[in-house]
């Protein structure tokens, strides 16, 4: 959770597909929505906090990110530059490192391998170790089934506690392994930051998941970036003051000039959301 008086951080995110930004819903549907590196100049001129560039087709297609891609973006950007995709062994991240990025988001392969977030973490320190969660509510058991189950002395789950599952490959995989849990792992081994994805949310513009963002903002001791569902001021008002999130990630409301991150911000102010300016 962040401290009082902290401030909160507006982060675009541009997914890259064959060299070009790309938006879609629940990480199907793709669209063009831009040159990358004209898009990342745009977002820093606005007043950007940090930028996050994502390969989400690296891991799907089993190579590498497109580091002569982050070099160019990299080189013509005066705030941190967090890049993911790909990422799967520490070589790699050296890689990206050297290139000019801040810091690496590794999701798919830190759920097969947990000790890359160590070995990234021990190499570079743990500020520059992201760890990306996909995360999707779990159905909710049928009624019938519930009722057994709550009618049983014995066996008295809470289960109304929310859950969620991790995904992996672009959220084409469902893993079973519970989300928070995985998280607290990964802290453990040295994670310093989440970047909280809501596979429900994702480029619905409906909100964020406020249930989803306070679970983990409350429960790990490091910065959570909710991401998933921004819709404009409010939401981030809410994702916020409600879920206690450190920093918010956007994707299509700045892709599609709904908003601007300098008119976000202003509004956001107003709210009484500290910002920087």
């Amino acid at each position: 959770m962040p401290a009082p008086g902290l401030c909160r951080r507006i982060i675009p995110c541009l997914d890259v597909a064959d060299g070009r930004t790309v938006k879609g819903v629940q990480f199907t549907g793709l669209r063009d929505v831009g040159d990358p590196v004209e898009l990342a100049c745009r977002y820093q001129e606005q007043g950007a906090d940090e930028l996050m560039f994502l390969d989400i087709t690296a891991t799907h297609e089993n190579r590498g990110t497109l580091v002569s891609m982050v070099e160019k973006v990299a080189e013509r950007l005066m705030i941190p530059f967090s890049v993911g995709g790909g990422v799967r062994v520490l070589e790699d991240a050296r890689r990206l490192l050297e290139a000019g990025a801040d810091k690496v988001s590794i999701n798919s392969a830190a759920v097969a391998r947990p000790e890359l977030i160590r070995e990234i973490a021990e190499a570079y320190g743990s500020q520059c170790c992201v760890l990306a969660i996909d995360a999707k509510r779990k159905e909710i058991m049928a009624d019938a089934k519930r009722k057994e189950i709550t009618t049983d002395a014995k066996r008295k789950p809470n289960v109304d506690k929310p859950e969620w599952d991790v995904l992996t490959r672009g959220g084409r995989n469902a893993t079973g392994m519970d989300a928070l849990e995985w998280a607290k792992q990964a802290v453990a081994l040295g994670a310093g930051e989440i970047l909280l994805t809501s596979w429900d949310k994702d480029g619905t513009r409906s909100g964020f998941d406020l249930e989803l963002t306070k679970a983990f903002a409350t429960g790990l001791p490091v910065p959570v970036i909710a991401s998933g569902g921004a819709k404009g001021p409010d939401s981030f008002v809410d994702v916020f003051q409600k879920a206690y999130a450190d920093a918010a990630l956007a994707a299509s409301i700045f892709h599609d000039g709904e908003w601007t991150v300098d008119a976000l911000k202003k509004e956001l102010s107003t709210h009484g959301v500290t910002v920087r300016l």
